[in-house]
């Protein structure tokens, strides 16, 4: 019997229109652009209005996932939203999106992984079509990051940006999909990247703020160590090498991670996708957006040995290894 495997068969991507340019945030925090392009890589990101929740984003991407796909809402039996920025505690944006685009028949629910969301909720929905559990997942990573930062704190304000990204998954037999995952949390270094208030411990805001909080020294040296970790952890399972890789995807957060990472694994430039010069770390939409980007852009073709990689809060990193 053919093995079934989960493959994707359509993505999509929604960003806001806004733009926050280094140069803008010069006039709002103390930095530069070339301090903030030097360690980070980032020259400019999306900002979503007061207005638009990041249900909004992923209603948006989902239904160019859906179209990409040629696939009816009616089809969708199972919705999975990574985020760590709902537009409220419940109902989740799973149940928000469900009903948005018309997905009647579908199971819906959030995973929360913060950076790692994206490859958490595909890794969860490609275990259910291999299961044959379900038949047609979307699967959606979606944050407004923004809405949660501090613009007078440099080290986090200049780091994120909003977005959306989604990929509609079926079975397939041909020996293309998702051939391994590998997902991992290490909690005891949660306090490196936290988000609190509002939270069960603190309801009301009591310590009067609601901002990303980040050991930038710690947590760096933890996504260095994740990303490497990840990629060769889906490469061992699938019993190949680096250079069997055609191309990486990984979490767009700091071009510093990503080189030393590729540098370490002699992966050639040609060979990693980059887009966070033009968004800043979307968070759990980093990886599908630039999925989406890539296939847009010719960078995947049949038969192609694809990694998404990333790293989150948590801590959380994980890895998705798949033949297109």
């Amino acid at each position: 019997m053919t093995e079934i495997r989960a493959g994707i068969v359509g993505t999509g991507s929604c960003l806001p229109e806004k733009v926050l340019t280094n140069e803008e945030l010069t006039r709002m925090v103390e930095t530069t652009d070339e301090w903030i392009t030097t360690r980070t890589g980032i020259k400019e990101r999306r900002l979503t209005d007061y207005g638009t929740s990041t249900a909004d984003l992923a209603v948006v991407a989902a239904k160019r996932a859906l179209s990409a796909a040629n696939v009816n809402p009616a089809e969708v039996d199972l919705i999975i939203v990574g985020t760590s920025s709902p537009d409220m505690l419940f109902p989740s944006v799973g149940c928000i999106l469900q009903d948005k685009v018309g997905a009647k028949n579908a199971a819906a629910f959030d995973v929360s992984a913060a950076c790692s969301g994206f490859n958490f909720a595909l890794a969860t929905a490609s275990a259910f079509i291999e299961n044959n559990q379900y038949k047609c997942a979307l699967v959606v990573g979606a944050d407004t990051l923004t809405k949660y930062l501090d613009f007078t704190d440099r080290d986090t304000c200049v780091l994120f940006g909003d977005g959306a990204g989604a990929a509609v998954l079926k079975p397939v037999k041909d020996g293309s999909g998702i051939l391994c995952n590998f997902l991992m949390a290490e909690g005891a270094g949660g306090n490196y990247l936290t988000m609190p208030g509002g939270g069960s411990r603190d309801p009301e805001l009591k310590n009067g703020k609601r901002f990303i909080s980040m050991n930038g020294k710690e947590v760096f040296k933890f996504a260095v160590r994740a990303l490497e970790t990840s990629v060769r952890k889906v490469l061992d399972k699938a019993g190949l090498q680096p250079a069997d890789i055609d191309l990486l995807i990984p979490h767009q957060a700091n071009i510093r991670i990503i080189n030393h990472v590729c540098t370490k694994m002699k992966l050639p430039k040609e060979k990693v996708f980059i887009n966070l010069h033009k968004y800043g770390n979307t968070s759990a939409a980093s990886i599908p957006i630039a999925l989406d980007e890539a296939l847009a852009d010719g960078k995947i073709k049949k038969g192609d040995v694809v990694v998404l990689a990333g790293f989150g809060a948590g801590l959380t990193y994980g890895a998705n290894l798949m033949k297109w």
